[in-house]
């Protein structure tokens, strides 16, 4: 059986159409995979880095106002000295004993001051949402006038942070006849305030702070 010769048109489109696949199969086999895909590859990584060198450009673009927030929040660590050193109420009882007899040994101008007695308080319960425990001690003093001036400014305007309640002044009656300018006794509690380490995350849950100065009620 003869096959059916082609006509010359249908020769031409035959021609053309292998002549078109061997020019793809070139490409593919002879550019494509050697010089085509590398650089579309190096293409690729060259747009990726151009992206994270955008990304550090505005990183680098914000130092300024980084800088501002990291010294802002240096002020709030800062501001901690409001607070006792310690951060357990017992210790920091004994730690406000000793910042009384530090103060009223500081105290001696216009006379003399003297502590007669110090002694810590029990340890308040912790109030439910209050993420600051307080530390508190008895305090009796045998001062004159001008040093016990000096000694309730220096504990309540100082730091850390401290409050005075429960202040009684008065003088020995008996004393009192026998002389004049005999001392005052005072009595009073002093307290402050220590902060757990979990302080930080529970103020940010709404807790508050005690910064307020003053008596306390």
């Amino acid at each position: 059986m003869k096959m059916a010769r082609l006509k010359p048109r249908e020769s031409r489109m035959a021609a053309i159409a292998l002549l078109l696949l061997t020019l793809l199969l070139g490409y593919l086999v002879l550019l494509h995979w050697w010089f085509v895909a590398p650089l579309r590859h190096i293409g690729s990584e060259m747009a990726d880095l151009r992206d994270t060198q955008g990304r550090y450009a505005a990183a680098i673009a914000e130092k300024p106002a980084l800088q501002q927030r990291i010294a802002a929040l240096g002020a709030g660590q800062a501001a901690s000295n409001a607070f006792l050193a310690d951060d357990d109420p017992n210790t920091a009882a004994a730690d406000l004993m000793q910042r009384v007899v530090e103060v009223v040994g500081a105290s001696t101008k216009g006379g003399s001051c003297t502590v007669s007695q110090k002694m810590p308080m029990p340890n308040p319960p912790a109030t439910a949402g209050e993420p600051y425990r307080k530390a508190a001690v008895s305090i009796s003093l045998n001062c004159d006038m001008e040093p016990l001036a000096q000694v309730l400014y220096a504990l309540e305007q100082g730091t850390p942070y401290l409050f005075i309640d429960d202040l009684s002044i008065y003088r020995n009656p008996v004393a009192g006849q026998q002389n004049n300018m005999a001392p005052l006794e005072v009595q009073f509690t002093l307290s402050g305030y220590v902060r757990p380490a979990h302080a930080a995350a529970a103020n940010a849950r709404g807790g508050g702070s005690p910064t307020e100065r003053g008596v306390m009620p």
